[in-house]
């Protein structure tokens, strides 16, 4: 059985970046940041797709995110690939009826293996 070190909040420091998509990608260099996308609309049930270009991220590495809007429609984040400088993050709506129409925040962190 492996054991871990116990780590507390305050030992943990992550370096942000903050980017803005355009044609559904981005580049931010760091381990941690905020995506601000382009206007996104999206029917109900439907998905977006976002590909961040990160040299922080390794294939093995586990890309955690989550997603804030102040549109209507319930954006959820559903599914996160890593791969080598890159990660591909999948955005549904949820919503049983209403479309999204707006920006959507995309904040991640890059947990390396």
């Amino acid at each position: 059985m492996a054991r871990f070190p116990k780590v507390d909040a305050r030992q943990l420091k992550v370096f942000g970046g903050t980017g803005t998509s355009t044609a559904n990608a981005v580049t931010i260099n760091a381990s941690a940041g905020v995506i601000t996308t382009e206007s996104v609309t999206t029917a109900a049930g439907a998905t977006y797709t976002m590909t961040l270009t990160n040299s922080h991220i390794a294939a093995a590495d586990i890309v955690l995110a989550t997603v804030s809007t102040t549109g209507t429609g319930s954006p959820v984040v559903t599914e996160v690939t890593a791969a080598a400088g890159t990660c591909v993050i999948l955005v549904q709506n949820i919503h049983a009826s209403a479309a999204f129409n707006a920006v959507l925040v995309i904040k991640f962190v890059v947990v390396k293996q």
